[in-house]
């Protein structure tokens, strides 16, 4: 069987860009999570005179990460992520210092959501997340938009529902 034939799902990176909004989003979360520690780390400080010599290490240490959660990685984030849903598969790639790519066929799809956590609403923002029988777990695209998010999961949920299969 060659690899032009119409039964048989072509394997390639995705072709769409998720939000540029979406930059915002992964500063946003950086900075929620990892602000959370540093503040916890300077208010000890502050109070806790005997143990201040102890956190200057880890007070610059968080700093230094949480810098590049903010400067950094939301910039790489967007760069690297991008999706596609077409009638044979959901196709993702993400990841910052480890990067994933995945394809989950649409006779697999058990699940299709679109999420909006705080943060994602706040930015108009949207998760569409694929779940399959797969062991590696859901296929979930963050940043896009939320209208976009709702189309593609209606529409896949549609091709799922037409598509002949177990979804196992």
């Amino acid at each position: 069987m060659s690899d032009t034939t119409p039964s048989r799902m072509q394997l390639r990176p995705p072709k769409l860009r998720i939000e540029r909004r979406a930059i915002w989003l992964f500063v946003l979360r950086g900075v929620l999570r990892g602000g959370a520690l540093l503040v916890a780390l300077i208010v000890t400080y502050a109070i806790w005179e005997p143990a201040r010599v102890w956190l200057i290490a880890p007070i610059v240490a968080v700093a230094i990460v949480l810098l590049a959660k903010a400067a950094v990685e939301p910039f790489w984030r967007y760069r690297v992520h991008r999706w596609e849903v077409t009638d044979r598969a959901t196709y993702a790639t993400t990841g910052w210092l480890v990067r994933e790519w995945r394809v989950s066929p649409t006779s697999r799809i058990q699940t299709v959501d679109a999420t909006r956590g705080p943060l994602e609403q706040l930015l108009g923002l949207s998760t569409l997340r694929v779940t399959t029988a797969s062991s590696h777990g859901a296929v979930a695209v963050v940043g896009l938009d939320a209208r976009a998010a709702e189309e593609a999961a209606t529409r896949l949920a549609l091709i799922a529902e037409l598509t002949e299969g177990d979804a196992t």
